[in-house]
Order: C-alpha cells, then sequence, then structure tokens
C-alpha cells in the first residue's frame, strides 16, 4: 500500500517549495506594514440621536405633537435606514440609523447637516415651551489623555486661563482632533446689599436687581440705561 510522504514530495519539488515560501514571507512582510497600530481606531457610527424637551406635556402629546412631525420630516433623509423614537412625559427621543452599504463615511456629515435643516425647518411649527432641538452625533469622540491642572494661590480664572492656552497649544500637535476641559468653574458675581443705605436712598431690592438686568440692555441708540447709578454696592468676585 502506498502512503504520501510529504517530506519526500518536498524534497523532490524544491522549486515549488521556495516559492510558495517566498510567497508566504512577501505576503506577511506587506501585512505587517499595514497593519493597524492605533490604539483608538477611527470607526464611523451611523447613528444621531434627536432629543426635544417640552415640560408639562403628557407622553401622547409628545408623540403626537413632537415626534410624529419629526418623524415624518426625518424619512426623508437620503440613506437612511430606519428610525427608533421614544416620546415619554416632557421629553422626546429619536434615533437615526444609516445604512452602511450606501453612506459612506465620507458621507456621514453631510447627511447629518441635512438632518439639522430638516428639523430646524419644522422647528417652527412646533408647540411653545417646546426646548431644541438638541443633535448627538459625536459617538466616536474618544479623549486618549486626561490631564489635571492645579495650582496653590491660584483662583480657579487663573487655572482656567492656564488651561485654555494648554488647549489651544495641544490642538496644533499633529493627529490631536479635539480637546476639552473639564471641571471649569463658571465666574460668578455676588452683590451683597446694605439694608440701610437702601432704606436711605428709598430703593427697593428690585430696583437693584432691574438695575442689574439694564446694564446689559441696549437701546435703540447704542446706549446704556441704568436705574439707579448712585447706588453703592459692595461687588466680591470668586
Amino acid at each position: 500500500m502506498n502512503t504520501f510522504n510529504l517530506a519526500e514530495w518536498s524534497l523532490n519539488h524544491k522549486q515549488l517549495i521556495y516559492y510558495f515560501i517566498t510567497v508566504i514571507f512577501l505576503g506577511g512582510l506587506f501585512a505587517y506594514q499595514n497593519l493597524g497600530r492605533m490604539e483608538d481606531p477611527d470607526f464611523t457610527i451611523r447613528q444621531m440621536v434627536v432629543s426635544v424637551a417640552w415640560p408639562g406635556a403628557t407622553a401622547r402629546q409628545v408623540e403626537e405633537q413632537v415626534t410624529d412631525k419629526i418623524e415624518k420630516k426625518l424619512q426623508d433623509t437620503p440613506g437612511l435606514d430606519y428610525l427608533k423614537s421614544y416620546s415619554l412625559p416632557g421629553q422626546s427621543v429619536i434615533y437615526v440609523s444609516l445604512k452602511e452599504d450606501t453612506v459612506t463615511a465620507d458621507k456621514v456629515q453631510p447627511t447629518w447637516l441635512q438632518v439639522r435643516n430638516m428639523v430646524n425647518d419644522i422647528k417652527a411649527t412646533l408647540p411653545q415651551g417646546v426646548d431644541g432641538p438638541y443633535f448627538n452625533d459625536q459617538f466616536d469622540d474618544v479623549f486618549g489623555c486626561i490631564y489635571a491642572l492645579t495650582g496653590d494661590g491660584y483662583s480657579y480664572e487663573d487655572l482656567r486661563e492656564r488651561a485654555e492656552t494648554i488647549r489651544r497649544t495641544l490642538l496644533t500637535v499633529p493627529s490631536v482632533k479635539k480637546v476639552d476641559l473639564l471641571g471649569v468653574q463658571a465666574e460668578k458675581i455676588y452683590i451683597e446689599i446694605e439694608s440701610a443705605k437702601l432704606a436711605q436712598l428709598g430703593l427697593a431690592p428690585s430696583d437693584i436687581t432691574s438695575a442689574v438686568q439694564a446694564q446689559n440692555a441696549m437701546t435703540a441708540a447704542g446706549m446704556i440705561e441704568t436705574a439707579a447709578d448712585n447706588v453703592y454696592l459692595r461687588v466680591r468676585h470668586v
């Protein structure tokens, strides 16, 4: 009974074996040169979330007057795969998904721009009191590094200014796409009013509030009007 001897066959066909070894070696070298080595590889997510808030409305009202209107408009989205929505009391959430075989990676962002435009076109037809709509298509944002900035004796605003400078510097680094600041403390101004001074001037606390609000009110002639110019305030910056 004759059996196949692989070793003997290989010795008798050395040229063919050398050919296969060369092809496999070159194929492995080519694959290694094109092998993905990114820690956070790029990938395309073809889904957007459109959310709308309507405080005080029931789920049925949200569905009939908000969700249905937006869904009907979004049905004209190019390359649309499906729509999925949730209507909750005071809130509407709509998921827009695109077809992978139709919408390529370079067409995703232009499609999301069309979605924004279509929804904004019907924004005026939504009921009064509706907050939004808001769009979220940044699911692929992945932050590779997080740095903390501390400084004894520096105020929150000093740290924010320094962090903003660092952020602008990091954006100039090649391959850096986005830099966000976390934990930024908003500036606040506390107004402490002396009751005796108010009584002496014959003013009420509401007059102070009106005066502060009037600081940002521009008249038609471009002049700023204030309600009380002689009020003494102690302003404490934090």
